[in-house]
């Protein structure tokens, strides 16, 4: 387990103080590699600085998912905003290069009526060829559908399908331990039978999202696993279950600085 790069998510972690304050946290609690989800509500130069300040590394952000507060949860696969998906691509593209940031999550979105495949996945072409440009790597995830109802991508099988569909070297699968043990149980198995599609790991404890070793999987398991088959980023994309400092005890400090 020595060699992980742990990224703490920005957005589920340190929640106990404004985002920009995180950064710090991240640094103080030992870790040199962050993610977020939304950072568009910040200025490149305000986020640029507290990376550099604390001498952290951001190595995952999603593209903008529409209007959150209005319940947008990606526009990927709408018909009807295709033209606002192509800017929030290049509003994407613009931050993580700003930011040094390799990888883009690309958020699917709620659906209902016709099946939005088609679209969604000429969506995914255009953002692939034009993260490619630049050296960035498109992500795409399912999402449980009793966390997010509605949503488009929900497992396994279908996000490998629209994968081969896509087609471009540089989209590829963000594996979230716990959306898959959500939707298929047995996650660690199937994260065997897809790891040479897999560009980003997350992970969390089942069922209720909080950090390994809370809940019922088997972390020590699935970290060993990992050891001799991925060489990514992992990012902690969990709720701490009471404070966030108090969230990182099944790991040592040394382990985070990896």
């Amino acid at each position: 387990m020595n060699k992980f790069k742990f990224a703490v998510n920005l957005s589920t972690i340190f929640t106990e103080v404004p985002f920009l304050e995180r950064f710090k946290k991240a640094r103080e609690f030992g870790f040199s590699f962050v993610e977020c989800q939304f950072p568009y509500d910040y200025s490149i130069e305000e986020i640029q600085q507290e990376l550099k300040q604390h001498q952290l590394e951001m190595v995952l952000i999603n593209l903008p998912p529409g209007n959150w507060a209005k319940g947008d949860r990606g526009i990927a696969a709408d018909l009807t905003r295709i033209e606002e998906f192509k800017e929030s691509v290049m509003q994407g593209i613009h931050y993580a290069r700003a930011l040094n940031v390799s990888k883009i999550h690309c958020m699917a979105g709620i659906v209902s009526g016709a099946d939005p495949k088609a679209v969604y996945i000429e969506n995914l072409q255009f953002a692939g060829t034009e993260l490619a440009k630049h050296g960035l790597t498109l992500l795409i995830e399912p999402i449980n559908p009793l966390d997010m109802p509605g949503y488009y991508l929900t497992n396994i099988y279908q996000a490998s399908e629209i994968l081969k569909a896509v087609n471009l070297p540089n989209v590829k699968l963000q594996f979230d331990f716990y959306h898959i043990e959500k939707v298929h149980g047995q996650s660690l198995s199937i994260y065997q039978e897809y790891a040479d599609i897999v560009g980003h790991v997350q992970i969390a404890d089942h069922p209720g999202r909080h950090q390994p070793g809370t809940e019922e999987m088997d972390y020590q398991q699935i970290l060993q696993n990992l050891n001799y088959k991925y060489e990514g980023y992992i990012g902690l994309e969990y709720i701490p279950q009471g404070k966030s400092e108090e969230s990182f005890e099944w790991f040592s400090p040394d382990e985070r600085r990896m």
